[in-house]
């Protein structure tokens, strides 16, 4: 049960990094895009997301580590420890995507923000229908 816990442990953790680092890689583009100019704080908002990642798929690991049932052969420790890993990845590609909308929504407020104001042209010609005097003629 002990290279059971192990493995589970082992094979989560390096996912779990793996993981962070890659959307901490290509999320610094996407923040550095919408914090146009603060770069300072693009970066900081990255690492602060990759910290509450860190947490959040751990703390599941961590959590999800206790067994119940007894293993009594290889093959139930294989499958074990898939299904373990299995629910990390659901729990991983949920925060992923979680991630990507919370990037988003970073993102637009900040194109939002860089866009100028509207504005009434300088001329403009008000319309109005005909008159009915005027048809007549």
């Amino acid at each position: 049960m002990v290279a059971a816990y192990l493995l589970y442990l082992f094979v989560s953790i390096l996912l779990t990094v793996w993981v962070a680092k890659t959307l901490q890689r290509n999320g610094a583009h996407f923040l550095h895009d919408a914090f146009l100019g603060k770069e300072r704080l693009a970066e900081s908002v990255n690492h602060l997301l990759v910290v509450g990642f860190y947490l959040m798929n751990i703390g599941y690991v961590a959590l999800s580590l206790k067994e119940h049932q007894t293993i009594w052969t290889v093959q139930e420790v294989i499958e074990l420890v898939c299904g373990k890993v299995g629910k990390v990845m659901v729990v991983l590609g949920a925060m992923h995507f979680f991630n990507l909308y919370v990037f988003n929504r970073i993102r637009r407020s900040g194109q939002v923000r860089q866009q100028p104001p509207p504005v009434l042209p300088r001329e403009y010609t008000r319309v109005s229908p005909p008159s009915p005097v005027a048809e007549r003629a």
